[in-house]
């Protein structure tokens, strides 16, 4: 019973956190190189081994609004096959965001008191 509570909790909170993680994934997709939509979106999966899924459509929405705001921008290349593909890129302005946010807010990771609380060995 308290594990099948622990598990429905744990999918309820993944699901939230995983939905605000989205935009520093794509950051870090650009970061890596251009990409188009179909890329970012394998990078994701595997850089996160697997644990992030995202549907084509909201990396779509998102795309828009880092572009609206200038933080990306893309350049249009061919296809394999198809019609042309937009690549996208960090721009200088998504450059520095990024830079800021890491600094800001992933670092905070590495403290050493963080750190140790980190590691899945149980307190007393």
């Amino acid at each position: 019973m308290k594990n099948k509570l622990v598990d429905e909790l744990l999918s309820a909170w993944e699901e939230t956190y995983k939905k605000g993680q989205l935009t520093l994934w794509i950051f870090m997709a650009l970061k890596d190189g251009k990409k188009y939509v179909d890329e970012i979106k394998l990078f994701i999966e595997i850089e996160s081994k697997y644990t992030m899924q995202c549907e084509e459509q909201s990396l779509y929405r998102n795309l828009r609004k880092l572009h609206h705001i200038g933080a990306v921008d893309f350049e249009s290349g061919k296809g394999h096959k198809g019609p042309e593909r937009k690549y996208y890129y960090l721009t200088a302005l998504g450059n520095e965001l990024f830079t800021r946010f890491v600094e800001r807010n992933i670092q905070l990771f590495f403290n050493s008191k963080i750190t140790k609380l980190l590691k899945m060995e149980e307190t007393l």
